[in-house]
């Protein structure tokens, strides 16, 4: 058997909480009766290791009375989570005779006819008001069937060349708002929804995508009340729990104390120190403008950062008790017994700030529940990325993995690309290291360029293994023998 156990400890970064979902775990069971939840644990010496997302942990073998192989199942995210599943549907739009001519020649036979659309727009010069609306409905649909295959910008651009022949048409207004709210553009999609509402003042699609949006800029009282006049509107399942979501967090920040940076609103208990508050803001803006030079990129919004006592950490995010941190829009780290940032916090810090910045640049929406997040980029390079930019490099672990890679037992990367949940322990070691030894490659090679470009592309909606096609000329194979001949030449003994 490879000795995958070789691979050090990788950080499981808190995006592992936020996708959610379940996980079989091992179960340590203390001589005091506690008992400790983790992806795996095995007994190595006097010490009795586990994995966790905080990274490998180990305790004295003499202060464990027995381990539960396969006993739990880790609750990663918060229990609402999944049902708040907050997947927002394009807004709806009544069908009408005229309307259902026009959906038939906009779009047919799995694709968009541009030559039927453009002579939508020569009628609409004649200022006849339906042909004028049909135009804009053209577009309409070119965008939302544009959007369903993953081509954002195309989208974007369709939706908004719709307002040019029906500025105030409430439908597509809506659209604008809602792709720009997918976008992470939040300010953005305000304004659009704000002219919504000057329109259709009853339209409940408006106070509940508006609900998300202030969400997403860390304005709770905003969210709250647009999310209690969207349910007054209209009863909505998808509203109703990220009311519950948004009351929870107000009940429990009410008491606390605000600070802000240029890039950061920061929020803290009581119980931590002003002076910690102060300390956790300067280290987040040295990391920010080491991570905006290193990406060339500046998130167009400002990043919520709470910290918090160890207790209400885990009845907010109901996170496992060992988890150091979690970042579901907002990075979350609980702080108690802290004065000053020290280096493990540090880290911490700067891997959850690097996934803000993945979220912002490839516009995956994530509006304040984990599971609401439209991850782009996929974990593979989230978490290769966000280990690249702590500053580990793959070192001993090359050897390993390239003796993995040899051996025919690597994981082909699009099964890298979701949930790492249903992973055990090795294999989630194995799966951190090789999304680090990706991006080390790709950097070494082509410098952070290239990631730049790939993620980029990636937020265009392009699919990741045809941006790594038009980027490095790369399929997913092609990269994992280039990673593996990297490693050869930079690891190999």
């Amino acid at each position: 058997m490879i000795p995958v156990s070789r691979i050090r400890a990788l950080f499981l970064g808190l995006a592992l909480l936020s996708l959610g979902g379940r996980a079989v775990a091992d179960t340590i069971v203390l001589k005091n009766g506690r008992r400790i939840l983790a992806l795996s644990a095995v007994e190595e010496g006097d010490k009795v290791k586990y994995l966790t997302t905080a990274g490998e942990l180990s305790l004295p073998k003499s202060i464990v009375d027995h381990i539960e192989k396969g006993s739990g199942a880790l609750m990663t995210g918060s229990p609402g989570a999944d049902a708040a599943n907050l997947a927002i549907a394009p807004p709806a739009m009544k069908t009408t005779g005229a309307s259902a001519e026009v959906e038939r020649g906009a779009v047919h036979d799995g694709s968009i006819d541009r030559e039927y659309i453009a002579k939508l727009e020569s009628a609409a010069r004649s200022g006849e008001r339906q042909a004028s609306r049909s135009a804009a409905l053209g577009h309409h649909l070119a965008s939302n069937f544009e959007f369903a295959h993953g081509d954002m910008e195309h989208a974007l651009d369709d939706a908004r060349t719709a307002l040019n022949y029906a500025p105030e048409e409430p439908v597509f207004l809506l659209n604008v708002g809602y792709l720009l709210l997918r976008r992470s553009e939040f300010k953005a999609s305000l304004e659009y929804l704000e002219r919504v509402r000057r329109f259709a003042p009853d339209n409940a699609d408006v106070p509940k995508l508006e609900g998300w949006a202030y969400y997403g800029l860390n304005k709770l009282d905003q969210a709250v009340a647009e999310w209690k006049r969207a349910l007054a509107l209209r009863p909505d399942q998808e509203v109703q729990v990220a009311l519950d979501k948004a009351l929870a967090d107000k009940t429990e920040e009410e008491s606390y104390k605000e600070n802000e940076s240029s890039h950061f609103k920061l929020r803290y208990s009581g119980a931590a120190a002003p002076a910690l508050a102060r300390d956790v803001l300067r280290t987040l803006e040295r990391h920010y403008s080491e991570i905006e030079s290193e990406l060339n990129f500046s998130p167009p919004e400002s990043i919520g950062v709470i910290l918090y006592t160890q207790d209400a950490f885990s009845d907010i995010t109901k996170a496992p008790a060992w988890a150091g941190a979690l970042n579901d829009g907002r990075i979350r780290v609980p702080v108690q017994g802290l004065a000053a940032v020290d280096a493990e916090l540090s880290r911490v810090l700067r891997h959850e700030l690097t996934h803000s910045f993945i979220a912002q640049k490839t516009r995956s929406a994530c509006i304040g529940l984990a599971a609401s997040c439209a991850i782009q980029a996929p974990t593979w390079i989230q978490e290769g990325l966000a280990q690249w930019m702590e500053g580990q490099r793959s070192g001993e672990n090359g050897a390993v993995l390239l003796q993995i890679y040899n051996a025919g037992h690597a994981i082909p990367l699009s099964r890298l690309e979701g949930s790492w949940l249903h992973m055990n322990g090795d294999t989630a070691r194995y799966a951190y290291g090789w999304a680090l030894a990706n991006i080390e490659y790709i950097v070494a090679t082509g410098g952070m360029v290239d990631i730049e470009r790939i993620l980029d592309r990636i937020g265009a909606g392009m699919p990741t293994e045809t941006a790594l096609r038009e980027v490095l000329h790369s399929d997913y194979n092609d990269l994992m023998q280039s990673t593996a001949d990297y490693l050869r030449k930079s690891y190999g003994r």
